[in-house]
């Protein structure tokens, strides 16, 4: 498997024997296995998918490439893999695991030299195959078809929590496993938090409406963002959505490869900054989205990732003001040999809903 390769590649460059990995999305990724339980071990010339009772048959329906290993004293088969791999250093995802898990690995495994890593698997995970593509594809196509269908139900009266229900319904209906993250459904006020949470607050006529929200298909996820106005558009309402657009345009329009995550989140934020509300776009542009809606590359004032073709992307500006509401507009590209793509097909022409 070209993944396990590409890890072997990286263990051999630190002078590690093996890696353990229990992260859910990095597990995944590697093995295939989608069960809630169960721990990796990567050596130069074994892999090996240690679980329990529960997951013994779709571990071996789901991880080919391994050998599976069920354990009822975690540790002791644990030690046992080690043993005959003649493991000695051994990396461990620090981003992932607990002080007390690596507590009790220190305490019952003398043996073994342990090397913190951090973002191995995830690196590999920011470049995406094209069937990982497809997924993700698939899954923001389900999210702009729910959004198409609960455009009629958002009407003066109507809650934020309502609605968001109905859409989690409709994607569901359409094929989502399930949601990506908890959908933000936000109108009039509440739209002035970034991520605000679905509440019992009824629409009224003039509300900016944020609606954030994702679907997940086959464990991927995606994210897309849209603004509406129930009724018309105030000019103060209309003038910040024009902005916010400007500045999406002109990021993905910027993207391609070569570039940095801080070069593209610069191009909006200039725009947003000159029309008096840098202060009010106070998060980075964008990330990345996979197994995880966010993961690594990142598009912000730090982020000095390169962007590669086959990585996928949120561009995302807002403009939030307290008492008042909140624009965000964002869409899900992948970054191609020659810019990027979209896959968020939804309008962004700014919608009334009268």
């Amino acid at each position: 498997m070209q993944r396990l390769t590409k890890l072997r590649q990286k263990l051999k460059e630190k002078e590690l024997d093996a890696m353990l990995v229990i992260g859910a999305e990095n597990r995944r990724y590697l093995s295939g296995f989608t069960g809630s339980a169960g721990t990796l071990v990567i050596t130069e010339d074994k892999a090996v998918l240690m679980t329990d009772f529960r997951y013994i048959e779709q571990a071996t329906a789901q991880a080919p490439e391994f050998e599976v290993r069920r354990y009822n004293d975690y540790l002791e088969t644990l030690e046992a893999v080690f043993d005959e791999c003649g493991c000695h250093r051994v990396g461990f995802e620090s981003d992932i695991v607990t002080y007390s898990q690596y507590s009790k690995w220190q305490e019952r495994l003398g043996k073994v030299e342990w090397q913190a890593t951090s973002g191995l698997v995830e690196e590999l995970r920011m470049v995406k195959s094209e069937s990982e593509i497809a997924n993700i594809k698939k899954a923001a196509a389900i999210a702009d078809s729910a959004w198409e269908e609960i455009l009629p139900y958002m009407r003066p009266g109507a809650t934020e929590k309502e609605l968001a229900l109905k859409l989690e319904f409709l994607m569901g209906s359409k094929g989502a496993d399930g949601l990506a993250f908890e959908i933000i459904l936000a109108g009039g006020p509440n739209g002035a938090l970034p991520h605000a949470v679905s509440g019992d607050r009824p629409l009224e006529s003039g509300d900016l409406v944020v609606m954030d929200f994702g679907a997940r298909y086959a464990g991927y996820c995606s994210d897309m963002t849209r603004t509406v106005v129930i009724g018309k558009a105030c000019q103060k309402s209309r003038a910040l959505y024009n902005i916010v657009l400007e500045a999406q345009l002109a990021a993905v329009n910027a993207i391609k490869p070569g570039k940095t995550g801080t070069e593209i989140d610069n191009i909006a934020r200039e725009i947003i900054t000159n029309a008096g509300y840098g202060e009010q776009f106070g998060h980075g542009l964008g990330h990345g989205v996979g197994l995880a809606v966010h993961e690594q590359p990142r598009l912000s004032p730090k982020a000095d990732n390169v962007l590669q073709p086959g990585m996928i992307v949120t561009v995302e500006p807002g403009i939030y003001l307290p008492g008042f509401g909140g624009v965000r507009i964002e869409d899900l590209v992948v970054v191609t040999e020659a810019g990027c793509r979209i896959l968020t097909q939804s309008t962004k022409e700014l919608v009334e809903l009268e």
